[in-house]
C-alpha cells in the first residue's frame, strides 16, 4: 500500500500542469469526457506497466543507496523540467482536434505517444526502482488518470482559464521536495 500511495501522490503531482492535461482538455473539448478518459486510461496503463518493468529491474540490478541518490536527482531534474514547463505544439492541437471514427482510439494512441519518455514515465521508473512494482504501477496509473480527469472536468467547465504558473511552481516545490529528502536518506544512510 506504501508503493501505492507514494506513486498516487507523485505521479498527480508530476502530471499538473503537464503537456498531458493540456492534451486532455483539448480532447475533451472535442468528444465527451468518457471516452477521452477511457483512452487516457488505456495509455497510462501500458505505459506504466513498462515502466515499473524497467525500473524493477533497475532495482534490481543497482545498490539500494546508488538507487536513493539517483531518485533523488531525478526529482530535482523534474522539478526544473516542471519549472520550464510544456507546451502544446501546433501539431499536437491539431491531432487532438481532428474527429476520429472512435475517440477512444485516438486518444490512446496520442496519450501513449505523447507519454513515451515524459517526466511521469521516467518518475514511475524511479520510484519502480525503490518500491514494489505492483503498487507502484497501480498508484502510478490511478495518480495519472485522477489528474487528467481532473483537467478533463477543468478543460469542460472553464476552458483555457488554468492559473498555469502557480500549477507549475506548486508541482516543481513538490518534486524539489521529494529530491531533498530522498538526497538527505541516501546521505544519511
Amino acid at each position: 500500500m506504501e508503493a501505492f500511495w507514494i506513486s498516487l501522490v507523485v505521479i498527480f503531482v508530476a502530471e499538473l500542469g503537464d503537456k498531458s492535461q493540456l492534451m486532455a482538455m483539448t480532447f475533451a473539448t472535442r468528444f465527451r469526457a468518457w471516452p477521452v478518459l477511457a483512452g487516457i486510461t488505456i495509455a497510462t496503463t501500458v505505459v506504466h506497466l513498462v515502466s515499473v518493468g524497467v525500473g524493477g529491474l533497475a532495482g534490481d540490478l543497482l545498490p539500494t543507496t546508488a538507487i536513493t541518490v539517483i531518485a533523488g536527482l531525478a526529482f530535482l531534474g523534474f522539478a526544473l523540467w516542471t519549472l520550464r514547463g510544456d507546451e502544446l505544439t501546433d501539431d499536437e492541437a491539431a491531432k487532438a482536434q481532428r474527429t476520429v471514427r472512435s475517440a477512444i482510439i485516438a486518444v490512446t494512441v496520442a496519450f501513449f505517444l505523447a507519454e513515451l519518455g515524459d517526466k511521469t514515465m521516467l518518475a514511475t521508473i524511479t520510484l519502480a526502482t525503490r518500491h514494489g512494482w505492483f503498487g507502484t504501477w497501480i498508484g502510478s496509473t490511478v495518480g495519472m488518470v485522477a489528474a487528467d480527469a481532473l483537467a478533463i472536468l477543468v478543460g469542460r467547465m472553464l476552458g483555457r482559464h488554468l492559473p498555469e504558473r502557480t500549477i507549475r511552481y506548486g508541482a516543481a516545490a513538490a518534486f524539489a521536495v521529494f529530491g531533498v529528502i530522498l538526497l538527505a536518506e541516501a546521505l544519511l544512510a
